[in-house]
């Protein structure tokens, strides 16, 4: 009798400490668009599977490239990286997202030089869910 108390005990106590587990959720973008604009890139979209929080903390970093008139970069000073993060509620286990870098070079990129963004990398910091566009 003590041995199947024993048992039972180990059993309830394992499927209490896996329930937790099963009911958390499972973080992922569902959608992630970057526009650019100018100077300006702003990167926007979802992410689902984020059970019963309240909010979610995401980061986004770019490299912006000041390009001239015959495709190149000119200066390696015409090269910099970029962040912007927030916070954004969550609402039914999902996060609508919107956040807006603005590229600023010394001497700045004026027509006819243009600036292009490259190694966008999109960041749920709290999960560490990361998605490349």
């Amino acid at each position: 009798m003590r041995r199947i108390i024993v048992v039972v005990t180990a059993v309830l106590a394992s499927l209490f400490f896996a329930v937790p587990a099963a009911w958390a959720g499972s973080p992922h973008f569902v959608e992630a668009t970057a526009t650019a604009d100018g100077n300006t890139l702003t990167v926007s979209g979802k992410e689902a599977g984020l059970g019963n929080e309240t909010q979610v903390h995401i980061a986004v970093t770019a490299t912006a490239l000041c390009i001239n008139n015959g495709g190149h970069h000119p200066k390696a000073v015409n090269k910099g990286s970029f962040s912007a993060e927030g916070d954004f509620p969550v609402q039914n286990g999902k996060a609508v997202f919107s956040l807006t870098l603005i590229a600023t070079f010394q001497p700045d990129c004026s027509p006819p030089m243009t600036v292009s963004w490259t190694d966008i990398v999109l960041t749920d910091t709290e999960h560490g869910v990361i998605k490349h566009l």
